[in-house]
């Protein structure tokens, strides 16, 4: 069904249950690690080949398509097992890396009135949902906080225990292929390879064009990674071994780690929306211009949600949830200087669909901001109209169009089967 929303953790896991009572010699389902909070992290496996694919869902809290991608590709090995018979694998699904965080952020997912979703309830969330829900409930923990990237050793924050998780995991099974599904709120998709795959470049972009989802013509994720084509990172022989986000947390990235075993990592971002534009590859007379005029939005937001949050006066976050709403807003509201001169240092804005992304970027990361602050310090109205406005904005300014979650998930399927039968 076209229009079936993402499930909540708690559903994803209920869903798993269900399949492997069902099924219980086509599938496996056992925990190997817990959260912060105690939470299990759940690994779905199916096939009992001797080499192993691993697949990492809800690495980022937000995304909660990997989580959906995972369970129906494994609902389909249960029902057509000689799809993996034939690779000798045991295919690893990992539900989801970071279930505290996915327990804030899914909160959108089950629809309350008024809050910005065509009609009201559960109901609501099944039709095709808008952006403005989307970012009144929003919530993406801040850098430090998020477990795929554990901290580098000469960093004094301990490791999550989720990052630990995944590490051991990694180690266990030493997989020919590790998959990790993001999805990024509004713009195009895009591949990034820690190696060069023979032919995967242009069968992802067939995959993306049948589903008519556009391509990132020139990803700026990966600032030190080569476009090998629109839309496909590789990561040179002497790339990055470490990432660093614009707040100046580095980090050793799991699936820069895995690459210990032989194995190669392969990040596929869906859109929630999608922006046509992204994929222009026409160029651009004034490519400084272009980052200029973004630069003097994200600057300019920021100082607007400053001075907002200053109108309201002191009032100190006091939930636990708060206080994470609140740390990832204050980071955000930070960080637009070293995005700046990131996006100055590098040669962006090249092509209409680059300066695309920028635009889209620029807007995106101050609406976060808004979004996260506006739930820190409890629904204030002026936050919530800057929230509506920016989201409204954002949708318009750039044709932004809800993509199917089936067509998401068709996507990140057909991308990790292709790869997989060229690497396995």
């Amino acid at each position: 069904m076209r229009g079936t929303p993402y499930p909540t953790l708690g559903e994803l896991l209920r869903r798993a249950r269900a399949t492997v009572a069902a099924r219980p010699g086509a599938l496996r389902l056992r925990a190997v690690g817990t959260s912060r909070a105690g939470r299990p992290l759940w690994l779905l496996s199916a096939g009992h080949g001797p080499r192993h694919i691993l697949t990492v869902a809800g690495a980022h809290a937000n995304e909660p398509v990997g989580g959906v991608t995972s369970l129906t590709l494994a609902e389909r090995f249960a029902r057509e097992p000689a799809l993996l018979q034939e690779s000798g694998c045991t295919w690893n699904f990992l539900l989801c890396l970071d279930p505290d965080g996915a327990s804030l952020a899914g909160r959108w997912l089950t629809g309350r009135p008024g809050e910005g979703l065509p009609g009201e309830g559960r109901a609501a969330a099944e039709a095709s949902p808008t952006l403005r829900g989307y970012y009144r409930r929003f919530y993406r923990p801040a850098f430090a906080a998020q477990p795929e990237f554990p901290p580098v050793t000469s960093d004094p924050r301990p490791v999550m225990p989720e990052s630990e998780a995944l590490v051991r995991l990694i180690d266990e099974l030493r997989p020919v292929v590790q998959f990790s599904l993001h999805g990024v709120e509004v713009g195009g998709s895009f591949l990034q390879l820690t190696r060069a795959v023979p032919g995967a470049a242009a069968s992802y972009r067939r995959i993306a064009a049948d589903l008519g989802i556009p391509l990132e013509h020139r990803p700026f994720d990966g600032m030190g990674w080569l476009a090998e084509s629109p839309g496909v990172l590789v990561l040179p022989d002497s790339g990055p071994t470490e990432e660093r986000d614009p707040s100046g947390f580095t980090s050793q990235a799991t699936w820069l780690y895995a690459m210990r075993h032989g194995t190669v990592s392969a990040v596929v971002e869906a859109p929630f929306w999608s922006v046509a534009g992204v994929s222009d590859p026409r160029p651009v007379a004034e490519p400084r211009r272009e980052v200029a005029e973004a630069s003097e939005i994200l600057l300019g937001r920021a100082k607007q949600l400053e001075a907002v949050v200053g109108e309201l006066g002191p009032r100190a976050p006091e939930t636990p949830e708060e206080i994470a709403h609140f740390t990832a807003a204050r980071e955000l509201m930070d960080i637009g200087p070293g995005v700046v001169d990131t996006w100055n240092s590098a040669e962006l804005a090249t092509t209409v669909g680059n300066a695309v992304s920028l635009g889209v970027a620029a807007r995106r990361i101050p609406l976060r901001a808004a979004a996260m602050m506006r739930q820190a310090l409890g629904g204030a109205p002026a936050l919530d109209t800057l929230v509506e406005a920016w989201a409204r904005e954002l949708a318009s300014t750039f044709d932004a169009r809800w993509v199917p979650v089936t067509d998401q998930t068709e996507l990140q399927i057909r991308t990790m089967l292709a790869l997989a039968r060229a690497l396995v």
